[in-house]
């Protein structure tokens, strides 16, 4: 009798916590539903590529001219690119999709999103969740390969929030728009100080959703186009964005992640730390390239304070680094850090694809 009572309490004990530990809501890090678009309308609501019905996109709301198409050639002597998946939807003239997304209200999320112009240079995209929109301008083009991929960053404000991808621009042909082939969400934990290191995410382990099966890299926009950053603890601190990289996809130093510099003095990545005026510091940091067939003479440029460190590195894109540190005093209780390429750099036979040396494990620590 009593190993029968004993054995109903452990089944019963595991039985609560099964139920309890499936209750607690997995933080998002995947696609969103359907967010490969290789679920298809039924094609009794596809005239030709367009979609008729505002909900027969599946997993979707559509407003406006959108279309449900396949990559490779197409009518016009247009190519459409779709490297991660066979389909993907074209934003006309205002068109627009949207999907509900269940969330944790204050948490900070990152929408990874495969995005592409398909016949105009000046195409937008626009962004949006309730409290939060950017316009995103998708003119160049930093590979040629259509893999263009970006992240942006919102807090949510309720349990479910509505995301919004929209093409606000009016073409001449009302089918030119931005081509979106995957979309990801991923939620990003708080940050923590790393023992003996004043750099928050000093090796950018902590950042957007980083697609499986094809990866370019994903941009990180300037921060007049993401308030919150996909990429915690950092600043955008340019007009042009930089690139995330990882390890699966590229050569990275040490860790899973880490940054390259794609647009020269253009792109620009910078930090805020906490630091002692007039008391001495110590900045180490790696560079080197993400045998990416990005080749020649780099130059990696850090500012801490007032001092300066110019870092040159010859690379023969075959994924090599090397390490670099200098000295500086603090002249406040607030220190800006700031990285960015001095030069600019296309891959090795494809002009068309933007690249520079890549940044990681960046360490600040006093000098006693």
């Amino acid at each position: 009798m009593a190993l029968l009572l004993s054995f109903l309490f452990v089944f019963f004990f595991f039985l609560c916590n099964g139920s309890a530990s499936a209750a607690i809501p997995l933080h998002l890090d995947d696609l969103l539903p359907n967010g490969d678009f290789e679920e298809s309308p039924a094609k009794s609501n596809l005239k030709k590529t367009v979609i008729i019905g505002k909900y027969s996109l599946p997993k979707w709301e559509i407003n406006g001219l959108v279309e449900y198409v396949s990559g490779g050639p197409q009518p016009g002597g247009f190519f459409f690119a779709i490297p991660r998946g066979v389909h993907a939807v074209r934003l006309g003239n205002e068109a627009s999709i949207s999907q509900n997304v269940t969330v944790n209200p204050g948490s900070i999320y990152s929408l990874t999103f495969g995005a592409t112009r398909t016949c105009a240079q000046d195409e937008v995209l626009r962004i949006s969740v309730p409290g939060y929109s950017a316009d995103l301008s998708i003119q160049t083009l930093y590979s040629s390969d259509g893999g263009d991929t970006y992240a942006w960053a919102f807090m949510a404000t309720s349990k479910v929030v509505k995301v919004t991808f929209h093409n606000p621009g009016v073409q001449e042909d009302p089918t030119c728009g931005p081509l979106l082939d995957a979309i990801a969400i991923k939620e990003l934990l708080p940050l923590k100080y790393s023992k003996g290191n004043l750099v928050k995410n000093s090796d950018f382990e902590i950042g957007p959703h980083v697609f499986k099966n094809f990866s370019t890299g994903i941009l990180l926009p300037p921060k007049q186009l993401d308030l919150i950053s996909p990429l915690p603890g950092w600043i955008i601190e340019s007009l042009k964005p930089v690139k995330y990289i990882d390890k699966k996809h590229f050569f990275v130093p040490s860790g899973l992640a880490a940054i390259e510099l794609v647009a020269g003095r253009e792109s620009a990545i910078a930090q805020i730390i906490r630091t002692v005026p007039n008391k001495f510091y110590n900045l180490t940091f790696t560079i080197g390239d993400a045998k990416n067939a990005c080749h020649g003479s780099m130059m990696v440029e850090a500012f801490a304070a007032k001092e300066t460190l110019k870092v040159p590195y010859e690379s023969q894109a075959k994924g090599g680094f090397k390490t670099a540190s200098f000295k500086f005093q603090a002249i406040s209780a607030r220190t800006r850090i700031t990285f960015f390429s001095a030069y600019y750099h296309t891959r090795l036979h494809d002009y068309g694809h933007m690249c520079g040396p890549i940044l990681d494990n960046i360490r600040v620590f006093p000098v006693y």
